[in-house]
Order: C-alpha cells, then sequence, then structure tokens
C-alpha cells in the first residue's frame, strides 16, 4: 500500500498516531468497566494500557494483511484525547478491511466518531483502496448502531449469546460497506436493470 501523510483533520479533530505521552488520556477511558467489553486487549491497570499505548504507536501504516492503522482522536482547540479509531486490513485477495473504535463515554454523543470514521472509511476506500470494510458491535451499544446507521453500513449479521463475557452472554453485530456503497464515484457500478429482451 502507498505511503500515508499524517495527521488527517476533520471539522473538530485531528487524527494522528499514538504518543507516550497520551497514556493518563487513554486511561481515562480505556479502563472502564463500559469501555472493557469493546475493547481489543484488556486494560484494567495503567500498566496494561502503557503496553496497548505501546503497540498503538507502532500502528501508523498498512503495509500486509493483519496490519493496523490505529490514530488518536484528539480534539482541535484544547487538543484533549477524546478516543481511538483504527483500521485493519484483514484479506488482501479480496480487498477486505476492519474499522474499529473507543471513544470516552465523556465525549460520546458530540459527533466526533462521526467525524473520526468518516476519514477513516475515505481512507480505506481512497488511498488504501479497500473494497469492503466491517465493523464490529456489540448488540447492546444502541449508539454504535445509530452510528453505523448514520454513516451507511448495513446489518448483515447478528450473533446472538456467541460468547461469555464476564459472566453475561455478548451479542455481536456485524455490519459493512462495499466501496461503490460509499462513493457513487467508486470503480464497481451497478448495472441497470434490463427488460425482458424476447
Amino acid at each position: 500500500m502507498s505511503s500515508l501523510r499524517l495527521p488527517i483533520e476533520t471539522d473538530h479533530l485531528v487524527l494522528r498516531p499514538f504518543e507516550r505521552g497520551d497514556l493518563e488520556a487513554v486511561c481515562r477511558y480505556h479502563v472502564l468497566p463500559t469501555v472493557q467489553r469493546y475493547v481489543e486487549r484488556p486494560t484494567r491497570y495503567h500498566e496494561d494500557v502503557a503496553k496497548v499505548i505501546s503497540i498503538m504507536r507502532d500502528q501508523v501504516e498498512l503495509h500486509r494483511p493483519g496490519d493496523t492503522l490505529t490514530l488518536a482522536m484528539v480534539r482541535k482547540g484544547d487538543h484533549a484525547l477524546v478516543g481511538q479509531v483504527s483500521l485493519r486490513w484483514s484479506d488482501a485477495t479480496a480487498s477486505q478491511g476492519e474499522l474499529r473504535f473507543a471513544i470516552d463515554p465523556a465525549e460520546s454523543g458530540k459527533g466526533y466518531l462521526t467525524q473520526a470514521l468518516t476519514a477513516l472509511i475515505d481512507l480505506a476506500f481512497d488511498h488504501f483502496r479497500i473494497h469492503r470494510l466491517m465493523v464490529r458491535c456489540d448488540g447492546r451499544s444502541h449508539h454504535s448502531v445509530k452510528l453505523m446507521q448514520k454513516l451507511g453500513l448495513r446489518l448483515e449479521a447478528h450473533y446472538r449469546e456467541h460468547a461469555l463475557f464476564q459472566g453475561e452472554w455478548d451479542e455481536e453485530l456485524h455490519f459493512a460497506l462495499l466501496d461503490r456503497e460509499w462513493r457513487p464515484s467508486a470503480q464497481v457500478v451497478d448495472l441497470p436493470v434490463r427488460g425482458r429482451v424476447a
């Protein structure tokens, strides 16, 4: 994949690579039980978050399947870190990617995730030439479900009671979006429906 120019700016955010100094800001939301069920690696303690930040600091480019690009969501003006977004290149042959995100619950509902994910979807389709993106979210996270619908992703699967998490059954929803569904000018176009010839 071609080289990437960072940071990325939206109306209210700067999406940039993580830095060592982000530890306290990430701890503020990463260790919360309400966020724990949604993060990839358990981060109950300060040391756990430091390890995760070390990993995320290296996630700055997509070179091969399995690579992840993870960016800090930093609010313009006061430079507060409010969350994170990730793009994982999951399959080269089928050109598939996966989006992940986490936000400080105190910053939820302010449109930051909409801006950050819109920028990441643009990046996935326009820069990295991903064909299909998917997002997994907890079935109980109504805000995430509404956000996926707002962004135009379609629900493709609902896994009921598919895993135990802290003694409770987990409901997982899978949403997806094709490049041609995001941008009308994408390379693959739908053919018009034709009437019968004979």
